[in-house]
């Protein structure tokens, strides 16, 4: 009999088949101690397998390419953090076997994470993803990972990590469904990057038996087991539907009477860019320039290496815009030169601009690489900061700018609720805004936008998180300057319909969900917009928000 079960969905599609769930490696190895003669053999293995990990993370990436890339590079990293190293080294000079020894000090720093609040411990999948690997290695047994299959099937797991989400073939994995995760996690980024459907935060669907036939919508989030006929001709007539649509759809974004919206790409670096071309983005709304500094965490690139990058990504766009956020590090990016160790809650610490500020010369050598970077290209640059919090942080980065020679629009990123609040006092010093929207609802709600259980705060539907939206929008307007969306939020084709009604002038997002965006909003008129934004906003919740903006775009 057919029931349905909800989730939320990160990736738009439909997918139906039958189910397979996610293999797993022994997770606690056995608490056999070794003798003082042993200690130095057992941790010659723990080394090699810690390396041999993280060779076989960042040799994964470099087949995915793109963000997904930098994930997992970023992923090798944790294997080999010196101080994890040296607390495995401890526990097996004091009698622990190799595998015991991993497995124990992964556990007291994913304790002692989670124990401070720390933001990083959203990453749990991730951190347990290295431990597993690090131990299935010692322990000689098969790796976690994507299950066999010769025929096409639907994935279950408790939650994906990013070196099995990076490599999905999405000929055989139709879609996929974690009980964990949230709609801003590695897993539903990765999704939207492959283009798979994926529904996360849907707890029980690991006790969907293996071969069940089940179909996810990764647009509704919802989940049907053994979908009747005429569910799955319903389901499959709107997939088709949406995809003539899309075909039928180019050109710049704009709704059905002539508004334009421009429609601009994430991107991590230059691997990004072909995908976004392709999807045909009107320039890039945040290049994310992190992931450059973390390939080496102990020191920040050269001037020369950072102008390579970035020259790349302002060449595949001439005469169109390429909004630049400058280094966003701390919290879940933590760089040894520049991010203090001792924070008790790095969320909230010193991160972002407020770290860049601390160290001004990091922030001197990235705007003057971006500077020359741009030097002789006919691209329209805009330079940004993160986590801006009020006028006066505002103003500091427009100095830094403005002293480092740079030809571009300085701007800042609302993430932070007091700079919603006051954004225009911030549109004092800067010429945009930019709204970051999942750390935006992570700071508004007190939600750890990496936490499956309070995802439901982090439903960018929420009208709380619209009325924010909406407070920067208008404060834009009436300094005539811009105001767009560059989170997740702006990759919902119904919501992107909503934030131009309430008055954001362009929407940034995975290259994949461009072509949705600009199929939706070229139906509806900016009037319609309008009314379905002023609807959801009335609502009391993220869902009747959604229903609400529906009925008013559908006619009900």
């Amino acid at each position: 009999m057919e029931t349905t079960l909800r989730g939320v969905g990160v990736s738009h599609g439909v997918a139906i088949g039958e189910v397979r769930h996610m293999g797993t490696a022994v997770l606690e190895p056995p608490a056999k101690q070794i003798t003082a003669d042993e200690a130095e053999r057992e941790q010659g293995r723990a080394r090699q397998a810690v390396s041999a990990v993280a060779a076989d993370l960042i040799a994964r990436g470099q087949l995915a390419g793109g963000e997904a890339q930098h994930v997992l590079e970023a992923q090798a990293m944790i294997a080999e953090d010196p101080e994890l190293m040296a607390d495995v080294d401890r526990r097996i000079a004091v009698g622990s076997t190799a595998e015991r020894g991993v497995y124990d000090a992964f556990a007291a720093y994913r304790d002692l994470l989670a124990g401070a609040g720390e933001y990083m411990a959203g990453r749990v999948a991730d951190l347990d993803d290295v431990r597993n690997r690090i131990v299935a290695r010692l322990l000689g047994v098969p790796m976690p990972g994507v299950p066999d299959s010769d025929e096409p099937y639907v994935l279950i797991a408790r939650d994906l990590a990013p070196a099995d989400t990076a490599l999905l073939d999405p000929a055989l994995v139709l879609g996929f469904v974690t009980e964990e995760g949230g709609p801003t996690s590695h897993s539903a980024i990765l999704a939207r990057a492959l283009g798979v459907p994926a529904i996360v935060a849907l707890p029980g669907a690991g006790e969907i038996a293996e071969g069940t036939v089940i179909a996810v919508d990764g647009s509704t989030g919802d989940l049907f087991v053994e979908p009747t006929a005429e569910k799955r001709a319903e389901l499959e007539a709107a997939a088709a539907e949406r995809k003539a649509a899309l075909s039928a759809s180019s050109g710049p974004g704009a709704t059905s009477d002539g508004h334009k919206v421009p429609l601009l790409a994430n991107v991590g670096g230059p691997a990004d860019v072909p995908a976004a071309v392709e999807a045909g983005a009107e320039g890039v709304g945040l290049f994310r320039t992190e992931f450059l500094f973390l390939d080496d965490s102990k020191k920040a690139p050269s001037e020369e290496k950072q102008i390579q990058s970035y020259r790349k990504v302002l060449e595949a766009f001439p005469e169109g815009r390429v909004v630049v956020r400058v280094l966003d590090a701390g919290a879940d990016k933590p760089l040894d030169f520049l991010t203090p160790g001792d924070e008790p809650n790095p969320a909230l610490g010193v991160r972002g601009l407020r770290s860049l500020l601390d160290h001004p010369d990091v922030l001197r050598t990235q705007l003057t690489a971006l500077a020359k970077a741009a030097e002789g290209l006919p691209v329209y640059l805009e330079v940004m900061a993160p986590m801006v919090a009020d006028r006066i942080d505002a103003k500091a980065f427009a100095d830094a700018c403005r002293e480092a020679g740079l030809r571009a629009k300085f701007g800042a990123m609302v993430e932070i609720p007091s700079a919603a609040l006051r954004a225009r006092s911030i549109l004092q010093e800067v010429e945009f805004l930019s709204l970051g929207t999942n750390d935006l609802a992570q700071y508004a709600f007190a939600a750890d936008r990496q936490v499956g259980a309070v995802s439901r705060l982090q439903d960018p539907w929420q009208p709380a998180l619209l009325d924010l939206i909406a407070m920067s929008a208008e404060a834009a307007k009436a300094e005539g300057k811009s105001c767009g969306v560059c989170g997740e939020a702006a990759s919902d084709p119904l919501l992107a319909c909503v934030l131009t009604g309430l008055g954001v002038t362009s929407l940034s997002m995975g290259a994949a969900s461009i072509p949705y965006v600009r199929a939706t909003l070229a139906k509806y008129t900016l009037a319609q917009c309008e009314r379905a934004a002023a609807a959801a906003r009335a609502a009391d919740s993220a869902e009747e928000a959604r229903v609400a903006a529906q009925a008013v775009l559908s006619g009900e």
